[in-house]
């Protein structure tokens, strides 16, 4: 679909702006923390490497406090010059806005979108060149913490959903659909720990997910699950489901148990989860982190919870669980330029029956980032990025919504605790559909 005029892209250059206090002090501080994280890390390094690892880890922490102190004096965007195979993407993005604007990007004038993506990438970059640490995740601590400081709900979840689904033949129609409700409800609010936006400070699930549904309920603000319902409740061919995942920790764990009930319940034959090829906007979920909670969910002393991780466990062998990482999902680019950009990725997602995507990061990328009027049709601004039918589910977290009716956003603005701040609160939520055309 093309357009005659886009909206201009969100960015720092507005002092009141979200984006520009995302720039000037929210992911600051994220790199403070990584460098702080290294630093408290010398004396393992040691341990583990001698000195020489103690010398990599300075070496590391010399070039995060450099990005920093680019990120505080507005200095443009430099290419990247690692080895990842991702660089010519990068450097051809930079090339391209380069052009557009005129000049070479800087931290409070480029696409928020695009300044924030670099910074994670250039963290990566610090560890690449590094010789030791190449592979350390920085926000690992923090991922599992999330995870293991959400065992109650973590527990309860995993009861009711081994309860209500211990023999599905029994189930009816009614029952399923039932289910398939509480439980794309449970994987929209697990969205809320999010570690990037609490700035890396703990964010976690800690009420019974079930029970806090109810009261929940009114902050979604656009609810088209019984449209994803209809599509996924479609009677024919094997049905394959792809999850664009977002946080590790309970969030991971609400995305799994949101698989498996698709899986019992037949409403899906086979589930892929798309996960983040380096560490990425904090608590974004990599392959080693999907490995470590069904490690640590197999080993846990609650019946329920270990069924499921050793059953996890074997959906990974069997392949009905599959797990994909692909470069694009870690690049800049907004996802109406997938098709030319990953075309092979495109023609993966062509494949899938529905495509549910996770999180405001995911939402951002889908819109382009664009500054659209809450008004305008979700369909509209995906802008033509449409491989298969396709859902998002986010809470939200940036100043940017679109699908709302006439006056809500108003509305809500009037009516909200946090007022001005409701759209990057976390505490209201969109599930928004589009059908394949």
């Amino acid at each position: 679909m093309e357009h005659a005029t886009l909206p201009d892209s969100l960015s720092a250059k507005f002092k009141g702006s979200f984006a520009y206090k995302t720039v000037k002090d929210r992911i600051p501080s994220i790199l403070v923390k990584v460098i702080d994280v290294l630093a408290r890390n010398y004396g393992k390094f040691k341990e583990d490497y001698g000195e020489e690892g103690v010398e990599d880890a300075k070496g590391v922490v010399g070039r995060l406090s450099g990005l920093r102190n680019e990120m505080q004096t507005d200095k443009p965007v430099l290419p990247l010059t690692d080895g990842r195979a991702d660089v010519k993407l990068w450097n051809r993005y930079l090339e391209e806005v380069s052009a557009v604007q005129g000049s070479p990007p800087s931290w409070f004038t480029s696409a928020w979108l695009y300044v924030e993506c670099y910074m994670y990438r250039r963290i990566q970059q610090a560890f690449e060149d590094s010789t030791i640490l190449r592979t350390f995740d920085p926000f690992r601590a923090q991922k599992e913490a999330g995870l293991l400081n959400s065992e109650s709900p973590i527990q309860s979840l995993a009861s009711y959903v081994q309860q209500a689904t211990q023999d599905p033949s029994t189930l009816s129609q009614q029952d399923i659909h039932t289910l398939f409700n509480q439980l794309i409800q449970v994987n929209l609010w697990g969205n809320k720990c999010d570690l990037s936006i609490s700035g890396g400070t703990e964010n976690y699930q800690k009420h019974d997910p079930i029970q806090q549904l109810s009261s929940l309920r009114p902050f979604i603000i656009v609810d088209q699950t019984d449209q994803i319902w209809n599509r996924i409740n479609q009677p024919g061919a094997s049905k394959r489901v792809d999850l664009i995942v977002d946080n590790a920790g309970f969030e991971l764990f609400s995305d799994l148990v949101f698989a498996e009930m698709l899986l019992a319940t037949k409403l899906a034959d086979v589930v892929h989860f798309h996960l983040k090829a380096m560490p990425w906007f904090v608590s974004d979920a990599l392959r080693g982190d999907f490995m470590w909670t069904l490690d640590v969910l197999r080993a846990s002393g609650h019946a329920a919870v270990s069924h499921y991780g050793n059953l996890w466990h074997e959906r990974v062998k069997d392949g009905t669980w599959v797990l994909c990482e692909h470069d694009f999902w870690t690049c800049p680019h907004d996802y109406s330029k997938m098709e030319a950009v990953a075309p092979d990725l495109y023609a993966d997602l062509a494949r899938s029956h529905l495509i549910v995507f996770k999180g405001d990061l995911n939402y951002r990328k889908i819109t382009g980032d664009l500054k659209w009027a809450h008004t305008v049709p979700f369909s509209e601004a995906l802008r033509g990025f449409l491989p298969s039918a396709l859902c998002t589910l986010r809470t939200l977290k940036a100043d940017l919504i679109v699908g709302l009716e006439e006056g809500q956003a108003e509305r809500i603005e009037r009516e909200a605790e946090e007022a001005s701040d409701w759209m990057v609160s976390g505490n209201w939520a969109v599930v928004q559909y589009c059908e394949q055309l």
